[in-house]
């Protein structure tokens, strides 16, 4: 019992004399997007930085600056998001082969192979963790909206 008596009151000697913060670095969180993307007047950011990851926002086929998807189904609707994904991740300082994880919202599972085809073509040499599932109602009725997370320099 002295034993436990006289270590309680060394660490709590050793405790008080140390300069201890209680307060941690909070890091910095930048809410992205061009003026272009503003302009589209979406109810969120195009890509949230938070120390050196970067979040990007759901992306769905649509043509650069507008909302019209690109016509002809699950592929090519996959390639355009997958290209406007590599577009934000570069215009944020960060690249296709700085993703660690991505999201795949699809509104039919039983296009998740077509839709997989076109995915890995832009990971050639890293496959980032992934999820997906199928649900109804994406936006301007798209077949698939793609979510990705990667780090920053």
């Amino acid at each position: 019992m002295k034993f436990k008596t006289v270590a309680v009151a060394m660490l709590s000697l050793m405790l008080a004399t140390c300069d201890v913060s209680v307060e941690a670095g909070k890091p910095d969180v930048e809410y992205l997007q061009t003026e272009e993307f503003a302009a589209l007047n979406y109810p969120f950011s195009e890509a949230v930085r938070v120390g050196n990851m970067l979040y990007l926002s759901g992306q769905i086929g649509t043509l650069p600056n507008s909302n019209e998807l690109i016509p002809g189904g699950i592929g090519p609707e996959t390639r355009q998001t997958m290209k406007n994904i590599s577009d934000v991740l570069e215009r944020y300082n960060s690249s296709m082969d700085k993703v660690v994880k991505c999201l795949c919202m699809l509104t039919d599972i039983s296009e998740w192979g077509d839709m997989s085809k076109a995915y890995v073509k832009f990971f050639p040499d890293h496959k980032p963790a992934r999820s997906a599932f199928a649900g109804t109602g994406l936006a301007l009725g798209a077949k698939v909206e793609i979510e990705c997370w990667a780090t920053v320099d």
